[in-house]
């Protein structure tokens, strides 16, 4: 099942549901989807990638938002932002742990050859490419930096 068709229903059972914080979370992804189906040059059906980098844009930012709320004292804003990134988490892949993380870069790190810090962007993308949605930009920089050093 397409990921537009999963929001859709979803959105249907939160409606009857009457879960607004849901509901709200789901239109905003279903909006995403819209939007980049619409765009030049767009095809008419996402692929996956296409999907899960959707997916993953709209978790960072709700992630940011809720952290910039967080030092704002703005405990209501900041838990509306926490319910949304919970609900777009559901339909991203399987979150890498830190161990197993570590051991998929020092596998790309092995594959591209890299030795120093200063190959570090050809490896992180590289591990980008290869682990799509599955963990955190941020994560990926830092055990990269980390095994490089």
């Amino acid at each position: 099942m397409a990921l537009k068709e999963q929001i859709e229903g979803d959105i249907k059972k939160a409606m009857l549901a009457k879960n607004q914080g849901e509901l709200l979370a789901l239109r905003a992804v279903k909006s995403l989807i819209l939007l980049a189906e619409t765009e030049k040059g767009a095809k008419a059906e996402l692929d996956k990638d296409t999907e899960i980098k959707l997916l993953t844009k709209a978790a960072k930012q709700r992630r940011e938002s809720a952290e910039i709320f967080g030092q704002q004292n703005r405990p209501e804003l900041q838990e509306k932002e926490l319910l949304e990134l919970e609900v777009i988490e559901r339909y991203m892949p399987q979150q890498l742990s830190e161990e197993e993380l570590s051991s998929k870069v020092k596998e790309i790190i092995q594959q591209v050859g890299a030795k120093s810090p200063a190959e570090m962007g050809k490896v992180i993308g590289a591990v980008n490419k290869a682990l799509a949605g599955q963990a955190d930009g941020k994560a990926i920089s830092e055990m990269v930096k980390k095994l490089l050093a």
